[in-house]
């Protein structure tokens, strides 16, 4: 794929990405997508054949972006609670700067699963994101920080955490500034998992 083809797959995942996080899967249409890139409906076609495989394509893309943010974490020499607390940093950054992200994955990947059913089973659109939380949690039940038990009870409880208070940012509860929890979160997170 040439670079200039790339760059408009790319720009046309984040004007969809927007307009799927802010007006919902189903409301959305390809003509919205196309209108909004001054392109035509035909021309977008020819990048994505579908609004489900467009959908699945924005997935993997969040996930990837993440991924590599936890990937680099996962390479510091720290501890699994100093790990724990920048993956929640992480997180709620993406959140305050890129909500249409973790929107995206709240409010159209978990809410419209028969989008994702075929060809996104399981994690697999989500691979990105969940391998390399499953490589912090191998490390860190390793070096023995972490207790050992099943990889979907720890990364439900840390993305039940995450989840949540974005959830509670985004509903405009929170008193505070997202970043005012990360602290706590993050001591949360490890003091429930820790051996």
């Amino acid at each position: 794929m040439t670079d200039k083809k790339a760059l408009k797959r790319e720009s046309i995942m984040q004007v969809a990405l927007q307009l799927f996080s802010n007006n919902g899967f189903h409301k959305t249409t390809i003509p919205d997508i196309a209108a909004k890139l001054g392109m035509s409906v035909g021309n977008l076609y020819n990048y994505f054949k579908s609004k489900d495989i467009l959908a699945q394509e924005i997935i993997k893309y969040t996930s990837e972006i993440l991924g590599e943010q936890i990937r680099e974490v996962n390479m510091l020499d720290i501890s699994a609670a100093e790990k724990i607390h920048k993956i929640v940093e992480i997180y709620f950054t993406t959140a305050k700067e890129k909500p249409e992200m973790i929107e995206y994955f709240l409010r159209v990947y978990l809410s419209n699963r028969e989008v994702f059913s075929d060809g996104c089973q399981g994690m697999v659109c989500v691979s990105g994101f969940t391998t390399e939380i499953m490589i912090f949690f191998d490390d860190a039940v390793s070096s023995g920080e972490l207790r050992n038990q099943d990889f979907f009870s720890a990364f439900g409880l840390f993305m039940g955490y995450l989840g949540g208070m974005v959830f509670l940012k985004g509903e405009g509860v929170l008193p505070q500034d997202i970043d005012y929890y990360i602290d706590d979160i993050s001591r949360n997170i490890y003091n429930a998992l820790k051996a």
